[in-house]
């Protein structure tokens, strides 16, 4: 399995990371960086000391978009640290960024082998939109795209419509969704209710090695915030979740195929993630392309597959 990432990390892109590689049968081609989580100067830089702690050095990470197309930019450090990982410094990387931006390498690396590069996008979606914007045919080129974005029947998490990734670019958002790809996505109405209790992380400071060690004290930043989301130790693993549904689509255990939209112009309501739901003809008549809503995952397995991730190094 070939897979491009593009992300912006974050606490929780790193655990995606680690998730990914720590599968023998997956090569990651590339990595993306973007704004969000915080800046892509600190992205990209936690991008390539992430691949290091990892085992994954030899990975070439292209710094992509600083802001979004249309508003500035919001950044997320109250969620993430100063540094972007819960104030956890990590051995510099050997390698700097690669030459061409994000969106360059994405073309670039689907038009070298059509067909055969699935993305994970966790992060804002900028990139991709761009992507699209150098090479329209992008959707006919890429393999599974899966998306960690929007929230349909939930709650936002920036405002009360809104989650994040969607908030901080719509424009790119709503790009994405209407291009055709063959895409999951992964919103918050499945990562919260897929979350780490006070037991797996109490498992996971038990886990030998540095991989699961430096992973357990980022989560303890993240913990500190998400606890008073959730009332209790714990917290949400958006970015995990979204990178196991794409190395195992049969840890979904519901779906609906819908149309999906992002609202642009509400004054309240702008990121808003808008999905038909439905039934019958009403959404058949629909001509925007489908995307995977995913519904239900069988969230015990995840948190095993999740928690073995991190028993390597």
């Amino acid at each position: 399995m070939r897979i491009f990432v593009d992300c912006d990390p974050g606490i929780d892109d790193a655990v995606a990371l680690a998730y990914l590689t720590a599968r023998p049968e997956v090569e990651i081609v590339g990595v993306g960086t973007v704004f969000g989580n915080h800046t892509v100067d600190t992205t990209t830089d936690n991008a390539l000391r992430l691949l290091r702690l990892y085992g994954a050095p030899g990975v070439p990470v292209a710094r992509g978009a600083e802001r979004p197309l249309v508003q500035p930019p919001t950044l997320a450090e109250s969620v993430h640290g100063a540094n972007g990982l819960g104030g956890i410094d990590l051995p510099a990387a050997e390698t700097g960024p690669a030459a061409e931006s994000a969106a360059e390498a994405l073309v670039r690396l689907a038009r070298s082998a059509p067909g055969e590069i699935d993305v994970l996008a966790v992060g804002p979606l900028t990139n991709i939109a761009l992507a699209l914007s150098l090479e329209p045919r992008l959707p006919e080129m890429v393999g599974r795209v899966v998306v960690m974005g929007g929230a349909v029947r939930a709650p936002g998490n920036v405002t009360p419509w809104a989650e994040a990734n969607t908030a901080n670019d719509p424009e790119a958002a709503e790009a994405v969704f209407a291009a055709g790809f063959d895409l999951t996505l992964v919103a918050l109405d499945i990562t919260m209710k897929t979350t780490v209790d006070a037991a797996w992380l109490d498992g996971l400071q038990l886990i030998d090695g540095e991989r699961a060690a430096t992973t357990s004290a980022f989560l303890e930043f993240y913990v500190g915030w998400y606890s008073e989301v959730i009332g209790e130790r714990g917290c949400a693993m958006h970015d995990p979740l979204a990178a196991a549904v794409l190395l195992d689509p049969d840890l979904v255990t519901a779906s609906v195929d819908v149309p999906v939209r992002v609202e642009l112009q509400g004054r309240h309501t702008r990121g808003l993630t808008i999905a038909d739901l439905r039934p019958g003809a009403a959404a058949a008549e629909d001509p925007r392309p489908s995307v995977r809503l995913v519904t239900e995952v069988d969230s015990g397995t995840f948190l095993k597959r999740m928690a073995d991730s991190l028993r390597q190094g």
